[in-house]
């Protein structure tokens, strides 16, 4: 089990003179996985979105099994499949426009050189030299390429050369070359990746050199994106189909007698509904559903590379003063302990008027709370701070403090 996964659970970190975060147990910096655990678009911000499509610029080596990546985002030369589907959904509040991509800069999408180098990771020296010729030598004055200046992250994807490398292999080929590029290109994100399922289940090669790379990327703090677990699971997450023997293409073993005789995806697809709870998504070698679970964790990856901490926070509101409404923003508190008690076990970003709290504060649930100061009276605008008069004490849980003063 891995402490990152999709959320962001950094603990300890002091970045400037208005935020601090504490937590009640500490832990070293943390590695970004992107699982099965990152599929829900609900949990993203558009604001997020928003950011990935202003700051990001993507270039994507693959061949078809990577392209399950593109076309769960949409569609091919930046396809409007998703958007489609997201658009007037009852299941989401997505407005229209937001998840769209382009192969190549464009207004309000999001920047993807798709097929940027030729071949897949599997090909080595192949996607390694090929990596280089599209950078061209490292600019030390912004750590990038001097060929696609703009480029700030690289990802590459398998085919199935993974199930055949040794651990030693594994090293030679992709792990070490891959921490090469980062030293060389340290203002380029390298993303790592696992290889698609294969049939050969929990004792196979593929697994073993799966897990390989995820140890690697925990242990290095590196940012991975597990294509295999992602098709190891349908939407609930309740079966590891991995450990059925389940291939790429969502068959598994449903009885124990050594054959595959179901679908996981299908099945799912079968009692949802189409263009409700899943899309025709065309991606190669498998089903729709696993390209559309390819395609929200690709979001949920761009999100969070823009800045997204990966948490899907309550906002609440705190006014000390009794006369207060937090300019008609509810939930509305007048005292800080109220608002945490009341969101426990939920990640809550509690926004604070610029005022005095005169009250100890003690965070003791088990999610992530963020307290943030200096807002305005009707919570328009916050630049400024506000004040604790007593203890903030962290027994359990999460907490970051931005914008306050303790005294």
């Amino acid at each position: 089990m891995y402490l990152s996964k999709c959320k962001w659970k950094t603990i300890l970190r002091f970045t400037g003179l208005s935020l601090l975060l504490f937590c009640s147990t500490v832990f070293a910096a943390d590695p970004l996985i992107i699982d099965h655990e990152c599929t829900d678009l609900n949990k993203i911000p558009n604001s997020a979105i928003e950011q990935a499509k202003t700051s990001l610029h993507i270039a994507y080596g693959h061949t078809s099994h990577g392209s399950q990546l593109i076309y769960g985002m949409g569609g091919p030369n930046g396809g409007n499949g998703l958007d489609n589907f997201l658009t007037n959904n009852p299941k989401y509040n997505i407005p229209s426009g937001l998840y769209v991509w382009s192969d190549g800069p464009q207004s309000g999408a999001l920047d993807l050189d798709d097929y940027a180098m030729g071949g897949d990771v599997g090909y080595y020296p192949s996607w390694e030299n090929n990596t280089r010729s599209y950078l061209n030598i490292p600019d030390p004055a912004t750590g990038r390429g001097t060929s696609h200046t703009d480029v700030n992250i690289i990802i590459w994807s398998w085919c199935s050369q993974a199930s055949g490398r040794s651990e030693q292999g594994m090293i030679d080929t992709y792990l070490t070359p891959m921490n090469q590029l980062e030293l060389d290109y340290p203002g380029i994100t390298f993303i790592y990746m696992t290889g698609h399922l294969d049939g050969s289940g929990a004792t196979g090669n593929l697994h073993l050199r799966n897990q390989q790379i995820r140890e690697y990327c925990h242990n290095n703090n590196k940012v991975l994106y597990d294509f295999a677990d992602i098709e190891s699971y349908d939407p609930e997450g309740l079966v590891n189909y991995m450990e059925l023997i389940a291939n790429d293409n969502c068959y598994y073993d449903s009885d124990g007698d050594g054959s595959r005789d179901a679908n996981w995806a299908l099945s799912w697809e079968y009692i949802h509904t189409e263009d409700v709870d899943w899309w025709t998504s065309g991606a190669a070698h498998s089903q729709d559903l696993n390209g559309n679970l390819k395609g929200f964790a690709a979001w949920w990856l761009w999100a969070r590379l823009a800045g997204w901490d990966g948490l899907n926070y309550t906002t609440i509101y705190v006014d000390p003063d009794p006369s207060g409404n937090c300019g008609g923003n509810l939930p509305c508190y007048t005292s800080i302990q109220d608002g945490i008690d009341d969101h426990s076990d939920s990640d809550c970003h509690i926004k604070i008027r610029q005022a005095i709290c005169d009250e100890e504060v003690i965070s003791n649930g088990t999610a992530v709370t963020m307290l943030e100061g200096g807002w305005n009276q009707d919570f328009t605008i916050c630049d400024g701070f506000s004040t604790i008069l007593g203890r903030l004490i962290i027994t359990n849980g999460c907490l970051m403090v931005k914008n306050m003063i303790l005294q």
